[in-house]
């Protein structure tokens, strides 16, 4: 099965004074998701958003909500972000282990769609056991805590094992990347299988969305 590339801008590089409307304004712009990154001060070194914010924003768009649960503990607030008004709920298994299988569960019976995020120093061996409980991949090429950073090769080969995996097993799984993705890293990632890319300031960063996200599709 061969999915579409899509572009999910991430609003962590928007402009928090005028949320929705830049919000609105990638969507114009051709976005096809929109990415939110949740971090909680602990399983990374930074603060963002929770799902107050979410259920702002949520109805200034009728895009899908990428929610990228970066904390601790995600299984105690599942509830709260998908009654917020996530789509898919992405969370990290450095963070949950062996318990992601009944995190899957209940994300999908709060009506959401689950998500697996993992580190660049991760092994995908850490993460392939469960991904028959997902709906999405998510390779982080970079650090996961703040934006700005700059894409990690060495993840690439983890992203084409991931899109082997997923070619014999799961060809109906999402395969994102999120960090660093600009024209350029979008190449890359999109030579290894990708099919859904997380930029951030390669978007907001620039004054034209519509040509930046049209830059990162000519991969």
């Amino acid at each position: 099965m061969t999915q579409p590339l899509r572009v999910a801008p991430s609003i962590l590089s928007a402009d928090f004074s005028r949320l929705g409307s830049e919000i609105r304004a990638v969507g114009r712009a051709g976005a096809d998701w929109i990415h939110v990154d949740v971090m909680d001060a602990h399983f990374v070194p930074n603060l963002t958003i929770g799902p107050p914010v979410i259920r702002k924003i949520r109805p200034v768009s009728r895009l899908p909500f990428d929610v990228h649960l970066m904390m601790s503990r995600p299984e105690l607030y599942l509830e709260a972000f998908v009654d917020a008004g996530s789509d898919f709920v992405t969370v990290h298994v450095e963070a949950c282990g062996k318990k992601l299988p009944a995190i899957a569960s209940k994300i999908r019976k709060l009506g959401a769609r689950p998500g697996v995020a993992i580190n660049p120093e991760t092994p995908f061996g850490h993460v392939s056991p469960y991904l028959d409980c997902f709906d999405l991949l998510l390779i982080m090429t970079v650090h996961p805590g703040f934006g700005g950073q700059k894409f990690i090769p060495a993840v690439l080969p983890k992203i084409r094992r991931a899109r082997r995996w997923i070619r014999r097993h799961r060809p109906d799984l999402i395969l994102s990347v999120d960090g660093g993705i600009d024209r350029r890293t979008a190449r890359l990632a999109r030579s290894a299988g990708v099919n859904l890319l997380v930029a951030g300031s390669s978007v907001f960063g620039e004054s034209d969305y519509a040509t930046a996200i049209r830059h990162l599709r000519k991969t």
